[in-house]
Protein backbone atom coordinates (compact mmCIF):
# COMPACT_ATOMS: atom_id res chain seq x y z
CA UNK A 1 0.00 0.00 0.00
CA UNK A 2 1.06 3.44 -0.75
CA UNK A 3 0.84 6.14 2.92
CA UNK A 4 -1.19 9.30 1.96
CA UNK A 5 1.35 12.82 2.84
CA UNK A 6 -1.02 15.41 3.65
CA UNK A 7 -0.80 18.06 6.08
CA UNK A 8 -2.93 21.91 6.25
CA UNK A 9 -1.12 25.00 5.45
CA UNK A 10 -2.51 28.12 7.26
CA UNK A 11 -1.84 31.58 5.84
CA UNK A 12 -2.62 34.73 6.75
CA UNK A 13 -3.23 37.80 4.00
CA UNK A 14 -1.27 40.24 6.38
CA UNK A 15 1.91 38.00 5.05
CA UNK A 16 3.55 39.91 1.76
CA UNK A 17 4.92 36.57 0.30
CA UNK A 18 5.11 32.55 0.98
CA UNK A 19 7.96 30.19 0.40
CA UNK A 20 7.33 26.48 0.72
CA UNK A 21 10.09 24.32 -0.24
CA UNK A 22 9.13 20.80 -1.53
CA UNK A 23 11.71 18.08 -1.90
CA UNK A 24 11.38 15.19 -4.36
CA UNK A 25 7.90 15.79 -5.47
CA UNK A 26 8.45 15.96 -9.21
CA UNK A 27 5.84 19.16 -9.33
CA UNK A 28 3.86 20.85 -6.38
CA UNK A 29 0.26 22.81 -7.52
CA UNK A 30 -1.00 25.12 -5.21
CA UNK A 31 -4.29 24.62 -6.80
CA UNK A 32 -6.36 27.94 -7.15
CA UNK A 33 -3.94 30.27 -5.95
CA UNK A 34 -3.22 33.18 -8.49
CA UNK A 35 0.08 33.38 -9.05
CA UNK A 36 0.32 36.77 -10.12
CA UNK A 37 3.34 37.35 -12.08
CA UNK A 38 5.22 34.01 -10.22
CA UNK A 39 4.30 31.13 -12.50
CA UNK A 40 7.03 29.54 -12.05
CA UNK A 41 5.77 28.98 -8.81
CA UNK A 42 2.34 26.93 -10.39
CA UNK A 43 3.94 23.46 -10.41
CA UNK A 44 2.67 21.25 -13.01
CA UNK A 45 5.96 19.62 -14.27
CA UNK A 46 6.80 20.16 -17.68
CA UNK A 47 4.21 22.94 -17.77
CA UNK A 48 5.82 25.60 -15.83
CA UNK A 49 8.69 23.86 -14.73
CA UNK A 50 10.62 20.56 -14.91
CA UNK A 51 10.56 17.91 -12.28
CA UNK A 52 12.60 17.58 -9.25
CA UNK A 53 14.53 15.43 -9.59
CA UNK A 54 15.57 12.61 -6.82
CA UNK A 55 17.20 14.53 -4.04
CA UNK A 56 16.80 17.94 -5.16
CA UNK A 57 14.32 20.73 -4.30
CA UNK A 58 12.88 23.59 -5.35
CA UNK A 59 11.40 26.47 -3.14
CA UNK A 60 7.89 27.98 -4.23
CA UNK A 61 8.21 31.66 -3.23
CA UNK A 62 4.62 33.05 -4.77
CA UNK A 63 2.22 36.64 -3.22
CA UNK A 64 -0.91 36.21 -1.88
CA UNK A 65 -3.18 38.63 -3.56
CA UNK A 66 -6.91 39.15 -2.41
CA UNK A 67 -7.76 35.85 -1.71
CA UNK A 68 -9.50 34.54 1.34
CA UNK A 69 -10.48 30.95 2.30
CA UNK A 70 -10.26 27.44 1.52
CA UNK A 71 -7.81 26.36 -1.14
CA UNK A 72 -5.01 23.15 -1.19
CA UNK A 73 -1.77 21.82 -3.06
CA UNK A 74 -0.93 18.79 -4.94
CA UNK A 75 1.69 16.44 -6.77
CA UNK A 76 1.09 17.16 -10.27
CA UNK A 77 2.86 14.70 -11.45
CA UNK A 78 1.61 11.52 -13.66
CA UNK A 79 -0.74 10.39 -10.60
CA UNK A 80 1.22 11.22 -7.52
CA UNK A 81 -1.47 13.69 -6.24
CA UNK A 82 -3.51 10.55 -5.20
CA UNK A 83 -1.85 10.29 -2.05
CA UNK A 84 0.30 13.61 -2.13
CA UNK A 85 -2.14 16.58 -1.37
CA UNK A 86 -3.38 19.14 1.34
CA UNK A 87 -5.20 21.78 2.53
CA UNK A 88 -4.06 25.64 2.21
CA UNK A 89 -6.21 28.12 4.51
CA UNK A 90 -5.85 31.68 3.78
CA UNK A 91 -7.45 33.52 6.75
CA UNK A 92 -8.74 37.24 6.35
CA UNK A 93 -6.54 40.15 7.24
CA UNK A 94 -5.46 40.84 11.17
CA UNK A 95 -8.10 42.92 12.29
CA UNK A 96 -10.60 41.75 9.45
CA UNK A 97 -12.99 39.26 9.85
CA UNK A 98 -15.47 36.87 8.04
CA UNK A 99 -18.73 37.96 6.81
CA UNK A 100 -20.36 35.88 8.68
CA UNK A 101 -20.72 35.09 12.54
CA UNK A 102 -17.35 33.47 13.83
CA UNK A 103 -17.60 30.12 14.20
CA UNK A 104 -16.90 28.20 17.27
CA UNK A 105 -14.04 26.30 15.33
CA UNK A 106 -12.75 25.60 11.79
CA UNK A 107 -12.26 21.92 10.41
CA UNK A 108 -10.71 20.91 6.98
CA UNK A 109 -12.51 17.67 5.55
CA UNK A 110 -10.27 16.19 2.66
CA UNK A 111 -11.79 13.76 0.29
CA UNK A 112 -9.60 11.82 -0.74
CA UNK A 113 -9.27 7.93 -2.98
CA UNK A 114 -7.49 5.40 -2.36
CA UNK A 115 -5.90 2.11 -4.25
CA UNK A 116 -4.77 -1.34 -2.99
CA UNK A 117 -1.89 -0.68 -5.12
CA UNK A 118 0.63 2.04 -6.23
CA UNK A 119 -1.19 4.34 -8.06
CA UNK A 120 1.23 5.14 -10.30
CA UNK A 121 1.34 0.89 -11.03
CA UNK A 122 -2.10 1.48 -11.82
CA UNK A 123 -1.67 4.21 -14.43
CA UNK A 124 1.42 3.22 -16.08
CA UNK A 125 -0.35 -0.35 -16.58
CA UNK A 126 -3.61 1.67 -17.84
CA UNK A 127 -1.19 3.29 -20.79
CA UNK A 128 0.72 0.55 -21.48
CA UNK A 129 -2.46 -1.21 -22.78
CA UNK A 130 -4.85 2.17 -23.56
CA UNK A 131 -7.60 0.62 -21.89
CA UNK A 132 -9.43 2.30 -18.59
CA UNK A 133 -7.32 2.12 -15.30
CA UNK A 134 -8.35 0.04 -12.83
CA UNK A 135 -10.64 2.08 -10.36
CA UNK A 136 -10.27 2.85 -6.36
CA UNK A 137 -10.74 0.35 -3.96
CA UNK A 138 -12.59 3.05 -1.42
CA UNK A 139 -12.57 7.05 -0.88
CA UNK A 140 -11.41 8.73 2.42
CA UNK A 141 -12.25 11.57 4.61
CA UNK A 142 -8.82 12.92 6.32
CA UNK A 143 -7.18 9.77 4.93
CA UNK A 144 -9.30 6.96 6.60
CA UNK A 145 -12.35 5.43 4.81
CA UNK A 146 -14.42 4.76 7.14
CA UNK A 147 -16.31 2.86 9.16
CA UNK A 148 -17.84 0.91 5.82
CA UNK A 149 -14.69 -0.60 4.93
CA UNK A 150 -13.40 -3.48 6.82
CA UNK A 151 -9.92 -1.76 7.11
CA UNK A 152 -10.33 0.75 9.32
CA UNK A 153 -13.92 1.32 10.77
CA UNK A 154 -11.42 1.38 14.33
CA UNK A 155 -9.54 4.31 12.81
CA UNK A 156 -12.56 6.17 11.71
CA UNK A 157 -12.13 9.97 11.12
CA UNK A 158 -14.08 11.94 14.23
CA UNK A 159 -15.03 15.58 14.33
CA UNK A 160 -15.81 16.62 17.60
CA UNK A 161 -18.20 19.55 18.27
CA UNK A 162 -20.34 20.89 20.93
CA UNK A 163 -24.40 20.91 21.33
CA UNK A 164 -25.10 24.78 19.95
CA UNK A 165 -22.35 26.14 18.45
CA UNK A 166 -21.80 26.73 14.83
CA UNK A 167 -18.58 24.77 12.91
CA UNK A 168 -16.88 25.77 9.58
CA UNK A 169 -16.06 22.77 7.81
CA UNK A 170 -13.94 23.30 4.70
CA UNK A 171 -14.36 20.65 2.40
CA UNK A 172 -11.66 19.53 -0.60
CA UNK A 173 -12.11 17.60 -2.98
CA UNK A 174 -8.86 15.88 -3.65
CA UNK A 175 -9.63 12.56 -5.29
CA UNK A 176 -8.41 11.88 -8.91
CA UNK A 177 -10.50 10.69 -11.03
CA UNK A 178 -14.28 11.08 -9.25
CA UNK A 179 -17.17 13.74 -8.04
CA UNK A 180 -18.56 13.12 -4.88
CA UNK A 181 -21.76 13.67 -3.25
CA UNK A 182 -21.66 15.12 0.76
CA UNK A 183 -23.93 14.94 2.79
CA UNK A 184 -24.24 14.97 6.47
CA UNK A 185 -27.17 13.06 8.67
CA UNK A 186 -29.52 15.11 9.91
CA UNK A 187 -27.76 18.52 9.55
CA UNK A 188 -28.08 20.75 7.48
CA UNK A 189 -25.07 22.90 5.54
CA UNK A 190 -25.06 26.33 4.95
CA UNK A 191 -22.72 27.50 1.66
CA UNK A 192 -20.42 30.20 2.69
CA UNK A 193 -17.57 30.12 0.31
CA UNK A 194 -16.08 27.85 -3.08
CA UNK A 195 -13.21 27.98 -4.36
CA UNK A 196 -11.86 30.64 -1.67
CA UNK A 197 -14.63 32.88 -3.11
CA UNK A 198 -17.20 34.13 -0.63
CA UNK A 199 -21.15 33.43 -2.10
CA UNK A 200 -24.32 34.17 -1.18
CA UNK A 201 -25.31 32.19 1.80
CA UNK A 202 -27.78 28.99 0.91
CA UNK A 203 -28.74 26.41 3.22
CA UNK A 204 -28.78 22.36 1.54
CA UNK A 205 -28.62 18.84 3.12
CA UNK A 206 -26.02 17.98 -0.35
CA UNK A 207 -23.08 19.04 -1.59
CA UNK A 208 -21.53 18.05 -5.02
CA UNK A 209 -17.86 18.51 -5.41
CA UNK A 210 -15.72 17.99 -8.34
CA UNK A 211 -11.91 17.22 -8.10
CA UNK A 212 -10.17 20.49 -7.22
CA UNK A 213 -12.99 21.93 -6.04
CA UNK A 214 -13.90 23.03 -2.56
CA UNK A 215 -16.75 24.21 -0.74
CA UNK A 216 -17.03 25.76 2.92
CA UNK A 217 -20.35 24.94 5.10
CA UNK A 218 -21.46 26.27 8.68
CA UNK A 219 -23.06 23.80 10.58
CA UNK A 220 -24.82 24.41 13.26
CA UNK A 221 -24.76 21.35 15.98
CA UNK A 222 -28.73 21.83 16.73
CA UNK A 223 -29.38 17.62 16.85
CA UNK A 224 -29.63 15.27 20.44
CA UNK A 225 -25.90 14.79 21.57
CA UNK A 226 -24.93 11.59 19.82
CA UNK A 227 -22.72 10.70 16.58
CA UNK A 228 -23.59 11.29 12.83
CA UNK A 229 -22.28 10.18 9.33
CA UNK A 230 -20.45 12.61 7.48
CA UNK A 231 -20.68 10.85 4.42
CA UNK A 232 -19.57 10.93 0.89
CA UNK A 233 -20.00 8.72 -2.38
CA UNK A 234 -19.25 9.28 -6.34
CA UNK A 235 -21.49 11.25 -8.69
CA UNK A 236 -21.11 9.25 -12.08
CA UNK A 237 -22.18 10.82 -15.22
CA UNK A 238 -20.75 9.27 -17.67
CA UNK A 239 -22.62 5.80 -19.57
CA UNK A 240 -21.13 2.64 -19.00
CA UNK A 241 -18.24 3.84 -16.57
CA UNK A 242 -16.53 1.85 -14.44
CA UNK A 243 -16.29 3.63 -10.88
CA UNK A 244 -15.84 3.24 -7.06
CA UNK A 245 -19.38 2.25 -5.99
CA UNK A 246 -18.41 2.51 -1.95
CA UNK A 247 -19.12 5.02 0.90
CA UNK A 248 -16.35 6.98 2.62
CA UNK A 249 -17.80 8.52 6.04
CA UNK A 250 -16.32 10.53 9.19
CA UNK A 251 -18.46 10.92 12.65
CA UNK A 252 -19.31 14.00 14.33
CA UNK A 253 -19.06 13.54 17.07
CA UNK A 254 -21.09 15.47 20.03
CA UNK A 255 -19.57 16.10 23.54
CA UNK A 256 -22.19 15.03 25.48
CA UNK A 257 -21.28 16.47 28.42
CA UNK A 258 -20.71 13.35 30.69
CA UNK A 259 -18.09 11.87 32.08
CA UNK A 260 -16.94 9.48 29.51
CA UNK A 261 -17.75 10.39 25.73
CA UNK A 262 -20.35 8.03 23.07
CA UNK A 263 -17.20 5.55 21.85
CA UNK A 264 -17.90 3.36 19.11
CA UNK A 265 -20.47 1.72 20.83
CA UNK A 266 -22.79 4.28 19.76
CA UNK A 267 -23.62 3.55 16.11
CA UNK A 268 -23.83 7.16 14.12
CA UNK A 269 -27.00 7.85 12.57
CA UNK A 270 -26.71 7.61 8.68
CA UNK A 271 -27.59 10.18 6.16
CA UNK A 272 -31.07 10.25 5.00
CA UNK A 273 -30.27 12.61 1.50
CA UNK A 274 -27.21 10.50 0.02
CA UNK A 275 -27.95 10.85 -3.70
CA UNK A 276 -27.73 8.08 -5.81
CA UNK A 277 -24.54 7.91 -7.61
CA UNK A 278 -26.26 9.03 -11.47
CA UNK A 279 -28.51 11.91 -9.88
CA UNK A 280 -27.24 14.43 -12.22
CA UNK A 281 -30.77 16.59 -10.67
CA UNK A 282 -28.93 16.75 -7.52
CA UNK A 283 -26.01 18.11 -8.91
CA UNK A 284 -27.32 20.69 -10.97
CA UNK A 285 -29.62 22.09 -8.10
CA UNK A 286 -26.09 22.35 -5.90
CA UNK A 287 -24.81 24.48 -9.13
CA UNK A 288 -27.80 26.39 -9.40
CA UNK A 289 -27.81 27.49 -6.05
CA UNK A 290 -24.31 29.32 -5.77
CA UNK A 291 -23.66 33.21 -6.79
CA UNK A 292 -21.45 35.68 -5.72
CA UNK A 293 -22.26 37.79 -2.45
CA UNK A 294 -22.46 41.21 -4.49
CA UNK A 295 -22.89 42.36 -8.11
CA UNK A 296 -19.63 41.83 -9.74
CA UNK A 297 -18.01 43.47 -12.63
CA UNK A 298 -18.74 41.48 -15.81
CA UNK A 299 -18.22 41.98 -19.08
CA UNK A 300 -19.86 42.85 -22.22
CA UNK A 301 -17.45 44.32 -24.37
CA UNK A 302 -15.42 40.95 -25.08
CA UNK A 303 -11.65 40.93 -27.31
CA UNK A 304 -11.62 36.67 -27.15
CA UNK A 305 -15.20 34.58 -28.01
CA UNK A 306 -13.71 31.19 -27.70
CA UNK A 307 -14.95 27.78 -27.71
CA UNK A 308 -13.70 24.52 -26.80
CA UNK A 309 -15.32 21.18 -26.95
CA UNK A 310 -14.01 19.05 -24.04
CA UNK A 311 -14.71 15.54 -24.59
CA UNK A 312 -13.10 11.73 -24.89
CA UNK A 313 -11.94 9.92 -27.91
CA UNK A 314 -9.55 7.32 -29.38
CA UNK A 315 -6.35 6.45 -30.91
CA UNK A 316 -6.15 4.00 -33.60
CA UNK A 317 -3.78 1.21 -32.29
CA UNK A 318 0.31 0.50 -33.99
CA UNK A 319 -0.22 -2.31 -36.37
CA UNK A 320 0.55 -5.65 -34.27
CA UNK A 321 -0.48 -3.71 -31.08
CA UNK A 322 -3.12 -5.46 -28.94
CA UNK A 323 -5.10 -2.58 -27.15
CA UNK A 324 -7.83 -2.96 -24.43
CA UNK A 325 -10.03 0.30 -25.92
CA UNK A 326 -13.31 0.28 -26.17
CA UNK A 327 -13.46 -0.67 -29.84
CA UNK A 328 -11.59 -3.05 -31.71
CA UNK A 329 -7.04 -2.18 -31.91
CA UNK A 330 -8.33 1.55 -30.12
CA UNK A 331 -6.62 3.33 -27.06
CA UNK A 332 -8.30 5.63 -24.97
CA UNK A 333 -7.75 9.26 -25.66
CA UNK A 334 -9.29 13.10 -24.80
CA UNK A 335 -9.11 16.17 -25.97
CA UNK A 336 -10.00 20.09 -26.15
CA UNK A 337 -11.24 21.09 -29.73
CA UNK A 338 -9.92 17.73 -31.30
CA UNK A 339 -6.31 18.53 -30.04
CA UNK A 340 -5.17 15.77 -27.53
CA UNK A 341 -2.73 17.06 -25.56
CA UNK A 342 0.98 16.02 -25.78
CA UNK A 343 3.41 17.51 -22.92
CA UNK A 344 6.88 18.15 -23.60
CA UNK A 345 9.90 16.11 -22.33
CA UNK A 346 12.61 17.91 -23.11
CA UNK A 347 11.73 21.73 -21.08
CA UNK A 348 9.05 23.61 -19.82
CA UNK A 349 6.21 25.22 -21.77
CA UNK A 350 6.93 28.50 -19.59
CA UNK A 351 11.02 28.33 -19.87
CA UNK A 352 10.76 27.85 -23.30
CA UNK A 353 8.40 30.43 -24.02
CA UNK A 354 10.79 32.51 -21.05
CA UNK A 355 13.76 32.14 -23.34
CA UNK A 356 11.95 32.02 -26.65
CA UNK A 357 13.11 28.29 -27.50
CA UNK A 358 11.66 26.80 -30.48
CA UNK A 359 10.33 23.42 -31.03
CA UNK A 360 8.58 22.87 -27.66
CA UNK A 361 5.01 24.26 -28.54
CA UNK A 362 3.47 25.93 -30.87
CA UNK A 363 0.63 28.76 -30.57
CA UNK A 364 -2.17 27.74 -33.09
CA UNK A 365 -4.46 25.98 -30.45
CA UNK A 366 -7.72 26.60 -32.53
CA UNK A 367 -10.76 29.06 -31.00
CA UNK A 368 -13.18 27.25 -32.34
CA UNK A 369 -13.63 23.51 -33.14
CA UNK A 370 -12.05 22.46 -36.53
CA UNK A 371 -15.21 20.62 -37.43
CA UNK A 372 -18.53 21.71 -36.37
CA UNK A 373 -21.04 18.66 -35.88
CA UNK A 374 -23.93 17.73 -33.18
CA UNK A 375 -21.86 17.66 -30.22
CA UNK A 376 -24.29 15.69 -27.92
CA UNK A 377 -25.46 13.57 -30.50
CA UNK A 378 -26.53 10.15 -29.95
CA UNK A 379 -24.30 9.32 -33.40
CA UNK A 380 -21.71 11.11 -33.56
CA UNK A 381 -19.27 10.24 -36.83
CA UNK A 382 -16.82 7.63 -35.99
CA UNK A 383 -14.69 9.38 -38.30
CA UNK A 384 -14.73 12.58 -35.13
CA UNK A 385 -13.23 10.19 -32.61
CA UNK A 386 -9.83 10.28 -33.24
CA UNK A 387 -7.83 13.59 -31.87
CA UNK A 388 -4.76 15.07 -33.35
CA UNK A 389 -2.03 14.63 -30.57
CA UNK A 390 0.21 18.01 -30.66
CA UNK A 391 1.49 20.77 -27.78
CA UNK A 392 -0.77 23.76 -29.05
CA UNK A 393 -0.69 26.62 -26.95
CA UNK A 394 -3.09 29.75 -27.51
CA UNK A 395 -2.03 33.26 -27.33
CA UNK A 396 -3.50 36.23 -25.44
CA UNK A 397 -3.13 39.88 -25.45
CA UNK A 398 -2.17 40.81 -21.28
CA UNK A 399 -5.52 42.53 -19.93
CA UNK A 400 -8.02 40.94 -22.92
CA UNK A 401 -11.41 40.14 -21.77
CA UNK A 402 -11.58 36.38 -23.09
CA UNK A 403 -15.10 34.51 -22.76
CA UNK A 404 -15.44 30.92 -23.24
CA UNK A 405 -17.56 27.94 -24.08
CA UNK A 406 -16.49 24.57 -22.68
CA UNK A 407 -19.32 22.34 -24.73
CA UNK A 408 -19.25 18.67 -23.70
CA UNK A 409 -19.30 16.21 -26.19
CA UNK A 410 -20.74 12.42 -26.70
CA UNK A 411 -17.68 10.95 -28.28
CA UNK A 412 -17.61 7.41 -26.41
CA UNK A 413 -19.55 8.80 -23.33
CA UNK A 414 -20.78 12.15 -22.71
CA UNK A 415 -19.34 12.86 -18.74
CA UNK A 416 -19.49 15.89 -16.48
CA UNK A 417 -16.10 17.03 -16.55
CA UNK A 418 -14.80 19.41 -14.04
CA UNK A 419 -12.03 22.02 -15.83
CA UNK A 420 -9.65 23.92 -13.94
CA UNK A 421 -7.46 26.92 -15.31
CA UNK A 422 -4.39 27.09 -13.52
CA UNK A 423 -3.08 31.49 -12.51
CA UNK A 424 -6.59 32.37 -12.52
CA UNK A 425 -10.53 32.94 -11.32
CA UNK A 426 -13.46 33.24 -13.41
CA UNK A 427 -16.84 33.81 -13.53
CA UNK A 428 -19.12 31.30 -14.65
CA UNK A 429 -21.74 33.22 -16.31
CA UNK A 430 -24.38 30.18 -17.43
CA UNK A 431 -24.56 26.08 -17.20
CA UNK A 432 -27.04 24.37 -19.41
CA UNK A 433 -27.45 20.93 -21.29
CA UNK A 434 -27.56 19.94 -24.97
CA UNK A 435 -25.54 22.04 -27.39
CA UNK A 436 -24.86 25.44 -26.65
CA UNK A 437 -26.61 28.43 -28.49
CA UNK A 438 -25.49 31.51 -28.95
CA UNK A 439 -28.84 33.06 -29.87
CA UNK A 440 -31.21 31.43 -27.48
CA UNK A 441 -28.61 30.69 -24.24
CA UNK A 442 -26.83 34.27 -24.11
CA UNK A 443 -30.60 34.99 -22.11
CA UNK A 444 -29.90 32.72 -19.35
CA UNK A 445 -26.22 34.83 -18.72
CA UNK A 446 -25.87 36.06 -15.48
CA UNK A 447 -24.53 39.46 -15.17
CA UNK A 448 -25.28 40.79 -11.86
CA UNK A 449 -23.88 37.96 -8.83
CA UNK A 450 -22.29 34.87 -11.11
CA UNK A 451 -20.05 32.47 -8.94
CA UNK A 452 -16.61 32.91 -8.94
CA UNK A 453 -15.04 29.84 -9.18
CA UNK A 454 -11.06 28.18 -10.37
CA UNK A 455 -13.08 24.86 -11.27
CA UNK A 456 -16.23 24.30 -13.23
CA UNK A 457 -17.75 21.00 -13.56
CA UNK A 458 -19.61 21.30 -17.23
CA UNK A 459 -22.42 19.76 -17.27
CA UNK A 460 -23.04 15.89 -18.66
CA UNK A 461 -24.15 16.65 -21.94
CA UNK A 462 -23.94 20.09 -21.74
CA UNK A 463 -21.75 23.61 -21.70
CA UNK A 464 -20.55 26.12 -19.44
CA UNK A 465 -19.85 29.47 -20.21
CA UNK A 466 -16.96 31.63 -18.19
CA UNK A 467 -15.31 34.95 -18.14
CA UNK A 468 -11.76 36.03 -16.97
CA UNK A 469 -9.53 38.86 -17.76
CA UNK A 470 -5.99 37.83 -18.98
CA UNK A 471 -4.27 40.19 -16.24
CA UNK A 472 -1.46 37.36 -15.70
CA UNK A 473 1.34 37.24 -17.59
CA UNK A 474 2.53 33.30 -18.04
CA UNK A 475 2.15 30.06 -19.58
CA UNK A 476 -1.31 28.76 -17.71
CA UNK A 477 -2.51 24.71 -18.00
CA UNK A 478 -6.49 24.11 -18.38
CA UNK A 479 -7.44 20.95 -18.15
CA UNK A 480 -9.86 18.65 -16.93
CA UNK A 481 -9.47 17.18 -13.20
CA UNK A 482 -10.20 14.19 -13.65
CA UNK A 483 -6.47 13.03 -13.59
CA UNK A 484 -6.94 9.69 -16.14
CA UNK A 485 -8.55 12.61 -18.94
CA UNK A 486 -5.25 14.74 -18.52
CA UNK A 487 -3.30 11.65 -19.10
CA UNK A 488 -5.24 11.24 -22.32
CA UNK A 489 -5.08 14.22 -23.26
CA UNK A 490 -7.96 16.62 -22.07
CA UNK A 491 -5.49 19.99 -21.36
CA UNK A 492 -4.43 22.52 -23.31
CA UNK A 493 -2.97 26.15 -22.32
CA UNK A 494 -3.21 29.87 -22.64
CA UNK A 495 0.04 31.67 -23.27
CA UNK A 496 -0.88 35.06 -21.66
CA UNK A 497 1.60 37.62 -22.91
CA UNK A 498 3.40 40.74 -21.02
CA UNK A 499 1.93 44.09 -20.71
CA UNK A 500 3.55 47.04 -20.23
CA UNK A 501 6.09 47.48 -17.67
CA UNK A 502 7.74 45.40 -14.40
CA UNK A 503 4.00 45.33 -13.40
CA UNK A 504 2.72 43.42 -15.75
CA UNK A 505 5.89 41.43 -16.81
CA UNK A 506 6.55 37.61 -15.59
CA UNK A 507 8.94 37.97 -12.96
CA UNK A 508 12.63 36.41 -14.19
CA UNK A 509 12.94 32.79 -13.10
CA UNK A 510 14.05 32.07 -9.70
CA UNK A 511 18.24 30.36 -9.49
CA UNK A 512 17.02 27.39 -8.25
CA UNK A 513 14.24 26.58 -11.13
CA UNK A 514 14.55 22.79 -12.04
CA UNK A 515 16.29 21.92 -15.07
CA UNK A 516 14.88 18.92 -17.38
Amino acid sequence: MTSIVWSVYTLSRSWPAVSINARCMHGVCRHGIRQIRTGWADGPEFVTQCPIRPGGSYKYRFTIQGQEGTLWWHAHSSWLRATVYGALIIRPRENKTYPFAKPSREVPVILGEWWDANPIDVIREAQRTGGGPNVSDAFTINGQPGDLYKCSNKETTAIPVKAGETALLRFINAALNHELFVTIAQHKMTVVATDASYTKPFTTSVLMLAPGQTTDVLVTMDQPPTRYYVAARAYVSGQNVAFDNTTTTAVLEYDCGCASDFGPKIQPAFPAALPAFNDTSAATAFAAGIRSPDRVKVHENVDEYLFFTVGLGLFNCKPGQLCAGPNNNTRFAASMNNVSFVFPQTDSLLHAHYYKIPGVFTTDFPAYPPVQFDYTGQNVSQALWQPVPATKLYPLRFGSVVQLVLQDTSIVTPENHPIHIHGYDFFILAEGFGNFDPKKDVEKFNYVDPPQRNTVAVPVNGWAVIQFVADNPGVWLMHCHLDVHITWGLAMAFLVEDGYGELQSLEPPPVDLPMC
